[in-house]
């Protein structure tokens, strides 16, 4: 289930970032280029696979201790 978490988290991360850099108008060719909405909903994706990842790491470490 982990490796599920940081496939996601990873995918997440990615995707946000070009929806920030479509958003602010550094991606061009999109109809998402130039909306400031998307920018917004991409940096709440790219917090949201942060957290999916910083959560898969604390699970991994939880589960070496054990």
């Amino acid at each position: 289930m982990t490796w599920l978490k940081v496939a996601i988290g990873a995918i997440a991360i990615i995707v946000g970032l070009v929806w920030i850099g479509q958003g602010l108008n550094i991606i061009h060719g999109s109809g998402m280029s130039g909306h400031p909405a998307f920018s917004a909903l991409g940096l709440i994706l790219v917090l949201v696979g942060g957290w999916l990842l910083i959560t898969a790491q604390r699970a991994r470490a939880g589960a070496a201790t054990k």
